[in-house]
């Protein structure tokens, strides 16, 4: 036959945590079976509400031939009918269908993942795109795929804009792309996503590190009022004045150098050195300890959780100009 299985293997194994990653391998996939096979059948199967037999009956030859692709969606949840299906069906796999079969995380499914990968399936990695390097590495790869250029502070600004969700910063890539020509830069960036810039906790503790206290709280006014939780705010605050810790004590070496040995963007290097001028270390311990105590305010032990956030901030601006030293 003329089959998908000249470029794609019988059986596809999609692993990892990250949905959208994991549905475009899907989607790559099905689209390189139809360049060879236009009219291939694709049958979509979810662990949720199987019906027992299901993937023997769809994979099972038609009366009219005809390849398939059976896409078997969170094997993660999968019942004990489903996995004896899958089981039985990798043994003894039809040479028409692709089975291609998602799993996000976790121990069950384990046997159907092991004898996959021992039937030599073609396995593709979806895995957890969380932190700020993985997610500027993300778009930066969507701009280049497009043969884009952004800066590394329209990188930066995006993913402070809509990083919280993949699947937005994705979207907000491909807008980006389309609406506009040449480099993207950070003037453009904020031209689309400016109310979300400014309305973010990294801005927030942008100003509050650089020691400009009214700017600080002129932010996180803004934020409260647009709707932002007080508990990532905090969350940014402490993360900034860590990373300042971490470079800080990295000492010097190459942006890339350091930001792969300490899990972060060459961007937030060099950010954080830039910082660095006007704290020392009593300072920045003072501080994560003001931000600590205002963490357990807004997760409830405060009654008040935006005063504790802006008494975090005047700490932490307070401490930058030197205050609170000596």
């Amino acid at each position: 036959m003329s089959s998908p299985q000249t470029a794609v293997p019988p059986l596809v194994l999609v692993t990892g945590p990250e949905g959208l990653l994991a549905e475009r391998a899907v989607a790559a996939t099905l689209r390189e079976l139809r360049e060879l096979t236009p009219d291939v059948e694709v049958i979509r199967l979810t662990a949720d509400g199987y019906e027992p037999g299901a993937v023997g009956m769809h994979a099972a030859p038609s009366l009219f031939g005809g390849d398939k692709a059976i896409v078997v969606q969170g094997l993660e949840e999968a019942g004990d009918e489903l996995q004896a299906d899958l089981l039985a069906y990798v043994a003894a796999p039809e040479p028409s269908v692709t089975l291609l079969v998602t799993h996000a995380s976790g121990n069950r499914g384990k046997r159907v993942l092991d004898a996959m990968r021992k039937a030599k399936a073609r396995v593709l990695d979806a895995p957890a795109v969380k932190t700020d390097r993985d997610k500027s590495d993300f778009a930066t790869n969507e701009f280049r795929v497009a043969r884009r250029k952004a800066t590394p502070d329209a990188v930066r600004a995006l993913v402070e804009a809509v990083g919280q969700d993949l699947r937005e910063l994705a979207s907000a890539c491909q807008q980006l792309i389309a609406d506009t020509e040449g480099v993207i830069d950070e003037t453009v960036v904020l031209k689309y996503h400016g109310g979300k810039v400014e309305a973010t906790g990294f801005r927030v503790a942008d100003a509050a590190v650089a020691g400009n206290a009214g700017e600080s709280l002129r932010l996180l006014r803004h934020a409260i009022a647009v709707g932002v939780d007080p508990v990532p705010i905090v969350a940014v605050l402490a993360s900034q004045l860590r990373q300042l810790v971490r470079v800080g004590a990295a000492g010097r070496g190459r942006s890339a150098d350091l930001a792969r040995d300490l899990g972060m963007a060459p961007w937030q290097v060099d950010k954080a050195r830039r910082s660095l001028g006007g704290w020392d270390g009593e300072a920045l311990a003072r501080s994560i300890q003001a931000v600590a105590a205002a963490d357990q305010e807004v997760k409830g032990g405060g009654r008040d959780p935006v005063f504790a956030v802006e008494r975090a901030i005047l700490t932490i601006c307070r401490e930058r100009s030197g205050g609170g030293r000596g």
